[in-house]
């Protein structure tokens, strides 16, 4: 007797325990103490049930190599400069190709030993008409195409986070692929926006050696180019767009930045983004507007001038700001996107899906019906084949659904459609496993067995057959959860949630209220 209530107390115990985890998130809750609704995990509707967005998103990681060897480009040139080592020229060939031009053969040598011994990631250089060709190794490549799509995974989810999207999905698919799902999002554009900006900041100077519109016509010098910025007319309400001729030099860039927020003009209330630079940005902005005062310096982000104000004196303390005519939506979303860094090459949208939350709300309906009328057809079915047996297995489907819905709450985990459709396979698999029992329990009792004998040889002959079912799916369901993607990885989830608990209830649970019949009732026969 001691056995069977220690039993009774486990059970009633992860009863009561799952209902608690599992009443904050039904709509009970807002009758619930606030220490109780507040702080306990909650099951998260996810996008198929709440709404919201599905991106596909490709990253563009041949422009990710074509950028990461215009740097090195310049890591060559500065590392000969460095070295004394005479040469032409330095340009950035194809994709990943770099061209350096030498006036001997002994120079030729001297390039070739210096690029190997500093750099290490080109291949054996080719040389023609007194030019040495180097193309990064295919080692090298694959390194740059997969650190663009872990670098763009990170900031993308970077951003998502501080826009503030509950539960928000991202991960990679395939070689080049992310995909991210945004339940419950309430402006898509946005999030859009947001999310594929590839926040290149740049500080350049003004070319003042021509007049733009004049570099429109006759073509810009050679080291500089024309670029525009988008001013918003308040009277007419049209947009215009301002050239500006700009050096191609970058004299500092974004990945300099220690921090970026959103402030507002003292005279004219407007919204303007403020920036500051780390310890090593600070000196160089400050060596930049201490050489160049008097010159005007614009800021570009993303080849698009925001501001272009003239140094009046050298700026100390590392701290700059980006104005325009901005809203504060724009302007946060700004500051967003530069404080979690600027993606590594261009992502470009593959697939957009936007549920809408009735949608949502017809699936919630749809899957709870089919639940409860799957349950009750087992359920009903298991009193009228079984008689009080039957009433045992339905008891043991009702503690199964309530530690699942627990366990869910308190994983904080994220119920998809396919995620119900789990949760009505585990009442199947709930009621399959205790037909297997009470089959084996007849079949005892045909041999002339007592109930006890019965019911005890029934659990042990009926117990590695259930076990082997179990962990079977079981491994299924993993499978799923690492190659599935979110609603798949839901179903997954619920599933393996409820094969583990259905072996606790159908082996500990059933069997307790047999061991009750048997010890307090002692029934000379089972109806069964």
């Amino acid at each position: 007797m001691r056995s069977i209530f220690w039993r009774v107390v486990l059970l009633a115990g992860f009863a009561v325990l799952a209902m608690a985890l599992f009443l904050p998130s039904t709509p009970f809750s807002n009758r619930l103490p606030a220490f109780w609704a507040d702080n306990v995990p909650k099951i998260v509707l996810g996008l198929d049930l709440q709404g919201g967005m599905h991106l596909v998103l490709s990253v563009d990681q041949e422009k990710a190599v074509e950028t990461h060897t215009q740097r090195l480009v310049s890591s060559v040139e500065d590392e000969l400069k460095k070295k004394n080592i005479p040469y032409g020229s330095a340009s950035r060939t194809g994709v990943d190709g770099l061209t350096i031009s030498y006036p001997d053969e002994k120079t030729r040598q001297e390039i070739t030993k210096a690029v190997a011994d500093e750099f290490g990631v080109f291949d054996s250089p080719t040389a023609a008409e007194g030019k040495l060709l180097f193309k990064i190794s295919e080692t090298e490549i694959k390194r740059i195409r997969e650190w663009a799509l872990s670098q763009a995974l990170e900031t993308i989810r970077n951003r998502i986070d501080k826009f503030g999207v509950s539960e928000p999905v991202i991960q990679k698919q395939g070689d080049r692929e992310i995909v991210v799902q945004l339940p419950g999002l309430k402006d898509p554009e946005r999030a859009i926006q947001l999310i594929g900006k590839t926040a290149v900041l740049e500080f350049r100077l003004v070319d003042e050696s021509m007049d733009p519109y004049r570099a429109l016509s006759a073509g810009p010098p050679p080291d500089s180019e024309v670029l525009y910025e988008s001013k918003h007319i308040k009277e007419t309400g049209k947009t215009e767009k301002i050239p500006f001729l700009v050096k191609k030099e970058v004299l500092l860039t974004g990945d300099s930045l220690s921090d970026a927020r959103v402030a507002f003009d003292s005279q004219y209330n407007e919204p303007y983004v403020s920036i500051s630079f780390d310890s090593n940005g600070s000196r160089i902005f400050e060596r930049v507007t201490s050489q160049n005062v008097g010159k005007r310096l614009a800021i570009v982000l993303d080849g698009n001038v925001h501001s272009a104000p003239s140094i009046r004196e050298a700026i100390a303390g590392g701290k700059a700001q980006i104005t325009g005519s901005f809203t504060y939506e724009e302007s946060t979303d700004l500051a967003i996107v530069l404080r979690a860094g600027a993606l590594p090459a261009p992502v470009n949208i593959e697939q957009n899906v936007t549920v809408g939350p009735t949608l949502g709300a017809d699936s919630i309906r749809a899957g709870v019906q089919a639940a409860i009328l799957g349950g009750v057809l087992v359920l009903v079915f298991m009193l009228v084949y079984y008689k009080v047996s039957g009433f045992i297995a339905d008891f043991a489907v009702f503690l199964n659904i309530v530690m699942l819905l627990g366990a869910m709450a308190w994983l904080n985990t994220t119920l998809t459609l396919p995620g119900i459709a789990g949760i009505i396979l585990t009442i199947g698999m709930g009621v399959d496993s205790n037909v297997l029992i009470f089959e084996r329990i007849k079949e005892e009792l045909r041999s002339g067995r007592t109930p006890r004998s019965a019911v005890n040889a029934g659990y042990d002959h009926a117990w590695w057959t259930i076990v082997d079912s179990h962990v079977t799916t079981l491994i299924t369901a993993a499978v799923l959860f690492q190659f599935g993607s979110g609603p798949i990885k839901g179903f997954a989830v619920s599933l393996s949630l409820g094969i583990m608990i259905n072996l606790f209830t159908s082996l500990v649970g059933t069997k307790v209220a047999f061991d009750i019949q048997n010890d307090k009732f002692r029934v000379k026969s089972l109806s069964i």
